[in-house]
């Protein structure tokens, strides 16, 4: 997925993997997963994708600063 956020492309195929959490199983509506990714130029962005009854009902990329993809890492070990 692919996205241009504030002048920046975000692409999640280019981009390396930090942590990727899941809940859930595929298929499941309450199902999401979250992926925290970082660019060459060390942007971090979070991808979320989920079923119909999930906090993510649709894919998003959302830019991140440093503070919060740390902070969201620790939240997530």
């Amino acid at each position: 997925m692919q996205r241009i956020v504030r002048n920046q492309v975000l692409d999640t195929a280019t981009a390396k993997i930090v942590k990727k959490v899941t809940s859930g199983i595929f298929g499941d509506p309450k199902g999401y997963e979250e992926t925290l990714y970082i660019t060459d130029k060390g942007t971090y962005f979070l991808y979320t994708n989920g079923g119909a009854e999930s906090k993510y009902t649709e894919e998003k990329i959302t830019l991140k600063y440093k503070p919060y993809a740390q902070k969201w890492l620790e939240e997530n070990k």
